[in-house]
Formats: structure tokens, C-alpha cells, sequence
């Protein structure tokens, strides 16, 4: 495919599912891939939870970048703090703040989103506490997912029955994702990608400057979604739909489970990539040009 979109898979946490997730990547060739925040969880980041699997997506992420696929990591209000590296390049990987480019034709808008989450820009401690408390709920859902197994029943969300219960969470999904729209169509955007509110989606959305299609990658903690443009179209990836990449095996049967300190050891061997410095002159988009015509500089 030619770019794939990610956002909110929160390593380092409970709930992430990343055994999924590397299944996901595992199935998938992109030609460019879109870390749209979130992706690491600093937040709630302890040294006595990482498992496995969780490093083995960070050192898959960096074979793509050792073999020279464009990868542009966005940082979200969870990963904040790499927000201070916005420029920094590493062989094929960016950080940046947000992504303007330029696709078909058609202008496309990349950011996280949580500058438009009131709670996040003025009350951060009670934003951390609800992170805090969404784990918890994941946890109580895991187990909940457990006991219902053993009695051949099918997986329910609780924190997703609560939010859709919730007609203060429902109005904030509706007025975020309006907010982005009116602002995205005033600046003549034609697409716009988000994250941040957990909540995967495609659609046209009319606003007073003209229409826009909003769209937003999900998670990977409830959804476990993406999104994926090829053949000139944006579509959702479900990984609960996907028996192709169900069937992956991502376990280290061969060799044996590899300790973090190895694992550790091998990825700072996929890292030996000369740094190589931003060049100012240049924006994100100038980098796109590099596949297929799809792209070009906005």
C-alpha cells in the first residue's frame, strides 16, 4: 500500500494490544508510514512493564526505517515530550508537529488533535487521571473478556459501552471532530487525519467554508484500527477482520524468547544510521515526492 496511518497504540500500557499490532505490520509492505501520536505511552510508562512484544514493534518500526521506508512520527499528548525534537531526522524517520501534503491532487492535513481537547490545554492533571483510570477500565475489561471466554461467550468493551452511554463523551466526539473540520476547510484542506479520541472514521463532513472528509485512525486498544490509502482511496484497516494477519505468527519459537537486553542490543544495531541533518529549505512534503508520483510537494 502506499501509506499507512497510525495513532494511539500506547506502548508501554496495559492495553496495548501489540501482539496484534505486529501481526498487522508483519502482513503489510506500506511505502510510507504515519506515526500520528500516542504511539509510546509516557504517561503512564513504568520500567516494570514491557513486555516482549512491545519492543519487538519498536525494532519492527526501525527495520523500516534501516530500510530507507519514510516514516513520520507526529507526537501526541502522551509522547508530548518529543514534541521538543520537532525537526530531528534519523535516516528515514521525521518527527514533526503535523503533515501538509499533498495527494491526487487533493490537499491532506495530518495531526494528532489533542490541541482541540479543552480538558488536555487546561486541566492536564485531571486528563492524566482519566488516563489513569481508562487503564484500570482495561484492565477490568481483560478480565471481564476472560471469564466470559470460559463460558463460550464473545468479547465485550466496557469502557466502550460506557462512552457511547455517555452523552457528555458523544457531544465531545461530535464537536472535536466538527472543530477540526471547520478549521481544516477554512484552510482549503480537502482531507483531514486526526487521532487522540480513540475513535476510527470516514466521512464527509459540510462546513460554511466547503466539505472536507474527516478521517481518524482509531486505536489500538479497543478498535485496533488503522488507516490505509491505496489504489488512490482512503479506507479503515480492522484487524478483527483481518484472518490474513490473525494467522501471522509472531512468536520467537526458533531462537527461543529473546530478553529485553538482547532485544535491546539488536535494535541499537538496526539504529547505526548516520543522523542525517534537517534540511530547513525543505517541508515534509518535499520528502513524499519519493514514491510513485502519488505524492507531490504541497
Amino acid at each position: 500500500m502506499d501509506i499507512v496511518v497510525l495513532s494511539d497504540i500506547h506502548l508501554g500500557t496495559y492495553g496495548c494490544h501489540s501482539t496484534e499490532l505486529l501481526q498487522y505490520l508483519k502482513s503489510i509492505k506500506p511505502k510510507a508510514v504515519v506515526l500520528n501520536g500516542d504511539i509510546i505511552d509516557v504517561w503512564q510508562f513504568s520500567k516494570r512493564y514491557w513486555p516482549a512484544t512491545h519492543m519487538m514493534v519498536v525494532k519492527h518500526l526501525i527495520g523500516l526505517i534501516a530500510k530507507d521506508t519514510p516514516v513520520y512520527y507526529i507526537p501526541g499528548n502522551h509522547d508530548e515530550m518529543l514534541r521538543r525534537f520537532k525537526g530531528f531526522q534519523l535516516g528515514s524517520l521525521k518527527i514533526i508537529n503535523k503533515l501538509s501534503l499533498k495527494i491526487d491532487g487533493k490537499r491532506l492535513w495530518i495531526f494528532h488533535g489533542d490541541v482541540f481537547d479543552v480538558v488536555m490545554q487546561h486541566s492536564r492533571w485531571l486528563a492524566k487521571l482519566g488516563a489513569i483510570g481508562y487503564d484500570a477500565l482495561i484492565l477490568i475489561n481483560s478480565a471481564a473478556n476472560f471469564i466470559s471466554a470460559k463460558f463460550g461467550r464473545g468479547k465485550l468493551s466496557i469502557s466502550k459501552r460506557v462512552k457511547n452511554s455517555v452523552k457528555g463523551a458523544v457531544k465531545f466526539i461530535n464537536k472535536f471532530e466538527d472543530t477540526v473540520c471547520d478549521i481544516a476547510a477554512e484552510n482549503s484542506y480537502d482531507y483531514v487525519i486526526c487521532g487522540h479520541i480513540h475513535h476510527p472514521e470516514i466521512k464527509e463532513v459540510t462546513t460554511p467554508s466547503g466539505q472536507v472528509t474527516y478521517m481518524n485512525s482509531g486505536d489500538w486498544i479497543e478498535n485496533l484500527t488503522a488507516l490505509e490509502y491505496n489504489d488512490s482511496k482512503w479506507s479503515i484497516y480492522n484487524y478483527f477482520e483481518d484472518p490474513v494477519a490473525q494467522a501471522i505468527d509472531v512468536s520467537k519459537k526458533k531462537n527461543g524468547k529473546e530478553s529485553a537486553k538482547t532485544m535491546m542490543a539488536s535494535l541499537m544495531l538496526e539504529l547505526n544510521i548516520k543522523p542525517a541533518k534537517p534540511d530547513p529549505s525543505l517541508t515534509v512534503s518535499d520528502h513524499f515526492g519519493e514514491f510513485g508520483g502519488v505524492i507531490e510537494a504541497a
